[in-house]
């Protein structure tokens, strides 16, 4: 699962922009207040409409001192086997959310990540956090 140097970062944005329409569709039926399950599942279908890629509740693996442990470890989405995106649904977004998303990538070698919470008001101002790592300073433009 290595960053694909292929890959530009004007293509992962683009992506990127998608994605967020995407939550910002599903948020605008919705609005704040369920559970992350259900956004996720809401989610899933407008993937679906838009004709995005994705696998949703993949587990990471852990690879220690060349060991790979069977950890609990999943995340929300791979959207096209380029970008990690993670749901929340609660107060805000913390900073151990930004670390698990960061986390994630890392382990999956992904250049880019999407935090989206949707418990909130205005989820383009407040509900989005867009994190990228050394993967995508290596990438072209």
């Amino acid at each position: 699962m290595n960053a694909n140097k292929s890959i530009a970062k004007s293509h992962l944005n683009d992506l990127s922009y998608k994605i967020v329409g995407g939550a910002i569709e599903v948020h605008k039926h919705l609005g704040p207040g369920l559970l992350e399950s259900a956004y996720h599942e809401c989610l899933k279908q407008e993937f679906y409409l838009r004709g995005i890629s994705y696998k949703s509740q993949l587990f990471v693996p852990i690879n220690y001192k060349g060991i790979v442990l069977a950890v609990d470890y999943r995340l929300d989405f791979l959207v096209e086997d380029e970008i990690v995106v993670e749901l929340k649904a609660m107060e805000g977004i913390l900073p151990v959310h930004e670390a698990q998303l960061l986390t994630y990538m890392k382990l999956l070698q992904k250049a880019k990540g999407i935090l989206i919470n949707f418990n909130c008001a205005n989820i383009v101002k407040e509900g989005t956090k867009q994190m990228v790592n050394e993967y995508f300073s290596s990438l072209p433009e």
